[in-house]
């Protein structure tokens, strides 16, 4: 797809203008207490090849079984991305060797896989929307693992993760910029949390990508694509695109041309590195797999999956934007993991939506991104919050002393309106002890009242001292009024 060009995102050469082309493959673990074709358990963790059946193991004579749960899992998918999803699908064999791969092919779909086109809704920045296609989401097996590290002549292979099932959610090259990339990234990842068909940890392995990366000159033919394997998270894949992104330039601009190849990423250096020339796909002999019927299922069985969708990231934004009358922004930060969201909404409930999501994003989420925490690790629960933000609303604390309350609450925990009345914490609604109060500051600095008179912004100046004077307890608002019926100010 030829889309307009987007200045903002070209690269500088040395001799001109560059425009990045990205493509993604998203291998996401499938949330499944078996593995594809065997029962053996899919935890992660266990001791090396603890969870490995015959059939993982490929020992002669085993055939492979399908797991329903995982086909449910890859149709509901395929759903939340937008996608049509194919009746009728057939499982094939993608043939090379490797030592952690026991049978010397992969169980893959090849031609015909379980999802075709579809689309995500990627929100770039705070202004800018993109649309980025799926083309395909297909089901195949994991391989195991090779270890180099624990023996200095040796390696060790484990085959707990050999048979795991993975959905491989391949894109069109609808991306410009890294920004984009990990924007679209991110997205897909929320989508398939919401829909709890991956966990979406990188850290562990559960969602890696292959990043294929290409540049040309701006409205030129695409170039030639390099594919970084098994990026494993998110700010990796940026890290990897800008440099490989700048490696293809300079060789392009010295007069040379780019091989198309398989490249690694490192990390601690910051660079790509060549791994493979790219495969083609008949290097891989794929034919049908001869153990496995085509896969079949009627409409009915996916619409009743359909039916039983959560409500998706797209669609709640939308509803807290129209419910809770919030900005965009703040609904798209509450809808990026679905705990939080339902955190908010319990927040909410017949309360001011926007005084919730104020507490929420910028106390709460503010406190828990300085340790690097979630939601899930919150010490205060969403009726604690929610009891801050009634005595607000309430009258019976003000904003300041509704900080310092959180705070309590937040390291002590506690019941909060119980916390007010035992601590004395209670807003001064009294006009009499306020009055005093303001009485003995104008007597105090009758030059200030003489200037507050002349220039009514300050005001402020008066409305510190009272606070400070009562603790901070005083009603503002009561504040406010009061000083300017004494000091004659409209």
């Amino acid at each position: 797809m030829n889309a307009p060009v987007n200045s903002k995102k070209l690269i500088k050469g040395a001799t001109g203008d560059w425009e990045i082309v990205l493509g993604l493959e998203i291998h996401a673990q499938v949330n499944s207490q078996a593995k594809l074709f065997s029962g053996a358990s899919t935890e992660f963790g266990g001791d090396p090849n603890s969870h490995v059946s015959l059939v993982d193991a490929a020992m002669p004579g085993m055939l492979p079984v399908i797991n329903e749960e995982c086909v449910r899992q890859a149709i509901r998918t395929g759903l939340g991305l937008n996608a049509q999803v194919n009746l009728r699908s057939t499982f094939d064999r993608k043939n090379y060797f490797y030592p952690d791969l026991p049978q010397g092919y992969q169980i893959s779909q090849f031609k015909s896989p379980i999802v075709g086109e579809g689309e995500v809704i990627v929100d770039v920045s705070d202004n800018e929307t993109i649309t980025v296609r799926i083309e395909r989401l297909h089901l195949e097996q994991d391989a195991g693992k090779s270890i180099h590290d624990l023996h200095p002549t040796l390696s060790f292979v484990d085959l707990n993760r050999s048979g795991v099932a993975l959905m491989e959610i391949v894109s069109k090259p609808d991306m410009r910029s890294s920004e984009e990339a990990k924007a679209f990234v991110t997205k897909l990842r929320t989508i398939l949390r919401y829909l709890g068909t991956c966990d979406g940890d990188m850290e562990k392995g559960n969602l890696r990508a292959d990043v294929n990366v290409s540049v040309r000159r701006p409205g030129e033919e695409l170039g030639t694509r390099c594919e970084i394997k098994n990026v494993n998270s998110i700010r990796f894949i940026g890290q990897a695109i800008e440099y490989e992104a700048r490696r293809q330039i300079g060789i392009l601009e010295d007069g040379g041309s780019i091989d198309q190849e398989t490249r690694l990423f490192d990390p601690g250096k910051g660079e790509t590195r060549s791994m493979r020339s790219k495969e083609e796909a008949h290097d891989y002999r794929y034919f049908p797999d001869p153990d496995l019927l085509p896969l079949e299922f009627d409409q009915a069985y996916v619409d009743d999956l359909a039916q039983h969708l959560p409500e998706l990231p797209d669609a709640k934004k939308t509803r807290f934007i129209a419910d809770y009358a919030l900005t965009a922004y703040d609904a798209g930060v509450l809808v990026a993991e679905r705990s939080s969201a339902d955190f908010f909404e319990d927040v909410a409930k017949g309360r001011d939506g926007k005084t919730a999501a104020n507490w929420v994003i910028n106390e709460l989420f503010g406190r828990l991104n300085k340790k690097g925490e979630d939601i899930a690790a919150s010490p205060m629960s969403a009726a604690q919050l929610g009891e801050i933000v009634d005595l607000i609303g309430e009258g019976v604390i003000s904003g300041k002393i509704a900080k310092d309350l959180f705070e309590i609450v937040y390291n002590e925990g506690g019941d909060p309106r119980q916390i007010v009345e035992t601590r004395g914490m209670k807003q001064v609604t009294d006009t009499g002890a306020i009055e005093a109060a303001i009485d003995a500051i104008i007597a105090s600095n009758p030059e200030k009242v003489e200037q507050a008179k002349a220039k009514p912004t300050l005001l402020g100046w008066f409305v510190g001292q009272v606070m400070k004077s009562t603790g901070g307890k005083a009603n503002p608002q009561a504040v406010n009024e009061l000083l300017k019926a004494k000091l004659g100010i409209e």
